[in-house]
């Protein structure tokens, strides 16, 4: 509780001893002047001013300001009528009640408002930069681009950038909800607002500060609350009219009944008053902006940045969702999934040729052959090196593959056209992947033949003039390890159709969708393609149901936007993911979606109960106001009680998870 609630709380206490003193002497019969005009009048007076004056000041100053109609006019006009009729007790109960349910109010939505704040904790104070042999801290906004800054032990993260020297253990809780720190090492790149666990690193800058991830992820939290749901826009409108509409009926309920039939103008007034209190909007107009504020900061917790208040009632109604493969559901790394050598030949020389003869190359492809052999070596326990001053001549055949000489031998690296090229029929390969054919002039010691056979078959061959097929490599892309469950776990959460877009032929998307069970697949499509191909899934949707395009936020901008919601997989907070889409994942697990849904679910279930019951017991305690059935303590529950209970339902969304 903070101070301002503090004092609040005091002025209550204080207000609330008065009244129960005043209350207490009234009905013992022990000064029945109490209420009494004047005196009744004056001291009932002094426990109002002391726990509503702040109220009254509202509604005069709004009204100077032309804002009449708010709930601090409708509880002054009310209370200022409960005193002209003589109803001083109820006009003290109803303000002090009011101003319980405003600290109330005020509470839950610190509470709730400090699930999202708690993100303002990772911005940076200060960078420590290494000048004559110490360190100074300086401003972050006066680091540039390409400076190196040292990161102490349990110090958090000013800037993105790179590991230069030192090896630690960084906490990125506060980006990713995750619990489990992540080791880095020289070559690792680190983002601003994780913490240094241990270690003393120094790291080369590679953002400014404004473009760092910590400064995207708070200009996307500080706006977060612009981007209101339609539920919110109505309720906003809805207040707007109706609080006049409830002002000149209470005045025609006061006014009219006695014109027409007769009657004290007392009690009409005062079923007026009691009409004013019941009719404020209180539950309605904080309850529904707390339950997506509670909504939005669950997400957050869990490393889901949602950009509004908006998305998340779209997600509530999400009905398919279409993924982008390529690092989405599977890594994008690229790996050597599987090796058939030829007939006598070794799997270490396989991977050697492979190796070697793609030495050159900065394809994806040739990496992941690369790293195969020098993984093979260091498991042999050899040393994981590649002597590229053994390879000359390298020369790459378009649409096919390359060829290069090494230590004089020519060796092929390259596709079927390839091995057609040379006169090599090569085994047909039906293993999902790229396939990568490898041939040249072997050494003897690359066989499992003994020396005289080979000695004989590679003279002969040379005598042809033909290369010898050394085996066949497959590379693949891996899936993701959660991305099956993540899959399973949208199925729970009530979305109907999964579809996955790809680039890649059409028997890997295939078998990547069987092995993760989703429901469509479309292959083979180029970049416009994706856009054209969401248009037509969109054409598909009906009523209320929303499609999401979740994507790696770099390629898929485009397609991010095209969708109703575009999800962006993070990766630690890239820029471009930020900027594109609706809903970033902090750390590109795709299980969290299923977990954002279900958070955006419950948030809707939560406001659309509030409306209901607020609603609900407003216009039957209105009724009954209005017939001479319900009194001022009435009117205290339908306006404190329900505002009271509609905020704890709100909480709900807190727990959310």
């Amino acid at each position: 509780m903070n101070k301002k609630q503090k004092r609040m709380l005091y002025r209550i206490l204080a207000a609330f001893a008065l009244f129960f003193a005043l209350e207490l002497g009234e009905k013992a019969g022990a000064a029945e002047w109490i209420g009494e005009f004047p005196w009744g009048f004056l001291m009932f007076l002094v426990p109002y001013l002391l726990v509503g004056w702040d109220i009254v000041y509202k509604a005069v100053r709004n009204i100077s300001h032309g804002q009449v109609f708010d709930e601090n006019f409708l509880m002054t006009l009310a209370t200022i009528g409960a005193f002209g009729v003589g109803e001083y007790a109820e006009a003290v109960a109803v303000m002090l009640f009011y101003q319980v349910g405003e600290l109330f109010q005020s509470y839950a939505v610190n509470r709730s408002r400090q699930s999202i704040s708690d993100l303002m904790d990772i911005c940076p104070e200060y960078v420590n930069i290494e000048e004559d042999g110490e360190l100074k801290q300086v401003d972050p906004d006066e680091v540039s681009v390409g400076s190196l800054i040292v990161i102490k032990a349990g110090e958090r993260i000013p800037l993105d950038g790179v590991v230069v020297s030192g090896e630690s253990m960084v906490d990125t809780s506060a980006l990713t909800g995750e619990s489990v720190p992540r080791r880095v090492a020289p070559g690792s790149e680190v983002i601003s607002g994780c913490v240094n666990g241990g270690g003393l690193l120094q790291v080369r800058t590679i953002k400014e500060f404004e473009d760092s991830t910590v400064a995207k992820i708070l200009e996307l939290v500080e706006n977060a609350s612009s981007k209101k749901a339609k539920v919110e826009n109505f309720i906003t409108r809805f207040a707007r009219y109706y609080t006049p509409v409830v002002v000149i009926g209470a005045v025609l309920l006061a006014v009219l009944p006695p014109l027409l039939v007769g009657g004290g103008w007392g009690e009409w007034i005062q079923r007026a008053c009691t009409f004013l209190v019941i009719s404020c909007p209180c539950a309605l107009v904080i309850s529904v902006p707390l339950s997506f504020f509670g909504g939005v900061g669950a997400a957050s917790r869990i490393g889901v940045l949602v950009k509004g208040s908006n998305y998340l009632e779209a997600l509530s109604e999400l009905d398919t969702i279409v993924f982008d493969k390529t690092g989405t559901l599977t890594k994008g790394e690229f790996k050597v999934s599987a090796k058939f050598p030829a007939e006598g030949i070794r799997e270490e020389a396989l991977l050697r040729y492979a190796a070697y003869a793609e030495s050159y190359s900065n394809h994806p492809i040739a990496a992941s052959i690369r790293e195969a052999y020098t993984g093979y070596l260091e498991h042999a326990g050899q040393a994981a090196l590649l002597d590229t001053s053994r390879v000359s001549d390298a020369k790459e055949i378009s649409g096919e593959g390359v060829w290069v000489q090494l230590d004089g031998r020519t060796v092929y690296a390259g596709n079927e056209m390839l091995m057609k090229r040379l006169g090599i029929v090569a085994p047909p390969c039906d293993r999902i992947g790229t396939v990568v054919y490898v041939a040249g002039e072997c050494e003897a010691e690359d066989t499992n033949t003994r020396k005289e056979e080979h000695a004989d078959k590679e003279k002969t061959k040379k005598q042809q003039g033909q290369a010898v097929f050394f085996g066949t490599l497959v590379i693949s892309d891996t899936i993701k390890e959660e991305a099956p469950e993540a899959i399973q776990r949208l199925k729970e959460a009530g979305v109907r159709r999964t579809v996955m877009l790809t680039g890649d032929r059409r028997a890997v998307g295939e078998a990547v969708a069987k092995e993760l069970g989703l429901d469509e697949v479309h292959a083979e499509l180029l970049p416009a393609d994706k856009v054209s191909k969401v248009e037509t899934l969109l054409g598909q949707e009906a009523g209320k149901q929303k499609l999401a395009f979740v994507g790696d936020g770099i390629n898929d901008a485009p397609v991010l936007t095209r969708a109703d919601i575009g999800i962006a997989m993070g990766s630690m907070g890239s820029d471009a993911a930020i900027e594109a889409a609706d809903v970033v994942l902090m750390d590109d697990d795709t299980e969290k979606i299923a977990r954002v849904i279900r958070i955006a679910r419950k948030t809707m279930a939560i406001v659309r109960q509030n409306i209901v019951f607020a609603l609900g017991v407003k216009f039957l305690v209105l009724i009954l106001g209005a017939l001479g059935y319900a009194n001022m303590w009435a009117a205290v529950f339908a306006d404190v009680g329900v505002s009271v209970i509609a905020i704890l339902n709100a909480m709900r969304t807190l727990r959310s998870h």
